[in-house]
């Protein structure tokens, strides 16, 4: 049985009985809760909004990687600085203003900026401010952002999506994230 998207529990057949924890193989040495909560945790990359997002292409950019993130976020500040070692890939980079009031603010202003990308950037290595966004700009985009993020289960930044709809929660280092750009892609 699943209840809140990702968390399993286990019934007998007449429901007498419930169990919440990890169900381990033994003789395999697997946790299969942990690799059934990864199946529905998954994300089809087909079906996230592209349109929403900030597309920032290194090198050939032949592999993919969607990552959900607040401007306010210590631990993206922290994987964008790793990310800069990670070549040959297309980031769809999602604003995900969650952290409260300011975030709102810091993430219209980058959407709205000329290039959202190197705003971004400068915003996320220097903590340089991008302009004031124009009352005009349209940010319907990061309201669309956070209701997905909602739909899906997203609770924390940052969050990763591979391309095969892995979803790996938090900033990883680097050379993780090189490893699942790598299985993702095979």
């Amino acid at each position: 049985m699943r209840v809140n998207g990702s968390q399993i529990f286990y019934t007998d057949e007449q429901g007498n009985y419930l169990i919440q924890g990890n169900l381990i193989d033994v003789k395999s040495r697997k946790n299969l809760t942990e690799e059934r909560v990864e199946k529905l945790s998954a994300v089809a990359f087909d079906q996230l909004p592209l349109k929403d997002s900030i597309k920032i292409v290194r090198g050939n950019g032949k592999r993919k990687l969607a990552v959900f993130e607040d401007p306010n976020c210590g631990y993206c500040k922290r994987f964008e600085k790793d990310m800069k070692t990670v070549d040959n890939v297309t980031v769809y980079l999602f604003l995900y203003p969650v952290l409260g009031p300011d975030s709102n603010v810091k993430s219209r202003d980058i959407w709205c900026s000329k290039d959202k990308g190197k705003a971004w950037g400068d915003w996320m290595e220097s903590s340089a401010k991008p302009a004031a966004a124009p009352a005009s700009c349209d940010v319907t985009a990061l309201q669309r952002n956070v209701e997905f993020g909602r739909k899906y289960n997203i609770t924390g930044t940052p969050t990763l999506i591979f391309s095969d709809g892995t979803r790996t929660p938090g900033a990883i280092p680097a050379e993780q994230v090189e490893k699942q750009l790598a299985a993702s892609s095979s």
